[in-house]
């Protein structure tokens, strides 16, 4: 994952280039973390988080207040919570893989069509 001023640009030009986003909404900004949203709809959106310190990246999926799908980055070590059981820890080999904002973001797109969200 890239560091907290690129990953900035990342949000802007994602939200730009996906109809469905709305423009990021920060939430809370220092020099080696950041935490923003990209909404979908009112209780519907992407949350992002990175601690540049501690090599953490949290890319959530929150529909009506509950996660429903995430990839996190703990450590540099990756893990996925999937859409069929949040609560798990994925560490496969599909689960430990690194993601760019752009791939979670395929998908989240994915699984919203396939949930008839978007």
């Amino acid at each position: 994952m890239p560091d907290v001023p690129r990953l900035l640009v990342e949000l802007y030009e994602e939200a730009s280039s996906r109809r469905y986003l709305r423009p990021p909404v920060i939430l809370d900004r220092g020099n080696s973390f950041l935490k923003a949203r990209l909404y979908i709809g009112p209780d519907l959106f992407v949350q992002v988080y990175r601690n540049d310190r501690y090599g953490t990246t949290n890319l959530v999926l929150v529909w009506a207040g509950r996660r429903i799908y995430a990839r996190d980055e703990v450590g540099g070590v990756w893990h996925r919570h999937p859409a069929d059981d949040p609560s798990v820890h994925d560490t496969s080999p599909e689960g430990q893989r690194p993601v760019t904002l752009g791939e979670f973001l395929d998908e989240v797109e994915d699984l919203l069509v396939e949930m008839n969200l978007l």
